[in-house]
């Protein structure tokens, strides 16, 4: 059981790394790494105890992490205390994750160019306005295409995901 507790808690602090990588904090990472290897629900109090954090830190972050959709609440009969449990479906998981990077990136992103542009827009027979607004327009192309991918990523079904997974890594010979 030791070295279980060892490679899961190992699971934990690799996960924690990876926080900087998605934007999100450590901690948020770590309870949602916790949730997701230990496999079963687990109350605030055990997630506070195991990973050694505040009731704060571990409040907020299992707030965000239902907010993001990636852990659920749940109760146990003939307890008070509420559970989180972590989505088991990998592929359900990462299309929650990539649903909110896309929410929290792409789309502010995208409307923030689409203002840039419009700044500009009166002066279109100028040259140095012209060039401009088609650089804008190339990025604005562009993450328009991803925020396209992404939504049949995010796909209630998944099966953008997958599919896109699968034709990727297929042999082309």
């Amino acid at each position: 059981m030791d070295r279980l507790i060892q490679a899961q808690d190992q699971f934990v602090a690799v996960w924690g790394q990876m926080a900087g990588a998605w934007g999100i904090s450590r901690t948020m990472a770590e309870v949602h790494a916790l949730l997701f290897i230990v496999g079963d629900a687990m109350n605030t109090d055990e997630i506070m105890a195991r990973l050694e954090i505040s009731r704060g830190n571990a409040s907020m972050s299992l707030r965000s992490l239902t907010e993001w959709g990636v852990i659920r609440r749940t109760h146990r009969r003939g307890d008070r205390k509420e559970y989180f449990e972590a989505e088991q479906d990998v592929w359900a998981m990462f299309r929650a994750i990539v649903r909110e990077r896309l929410k929290r990136e792409a789309d502010p992103l995208l409307a923030s160019l689409f203002e840039i542009r419009d700044l500009t827009l009166a002066g279109k027979k100028d040259a140095a306005f012209a060039e401009h607004n088609r650089r804008l327009d190339t990025l604005i192309e562009f993450f328009e295409l991803v925020e396209r991918v992404g939504q049949r990523f995010v796909s209630p079904s998944g099966r953008g995901l997958q599919l896109a997974a699968s034709l990727l890594t297929r042999d082309p010979g």
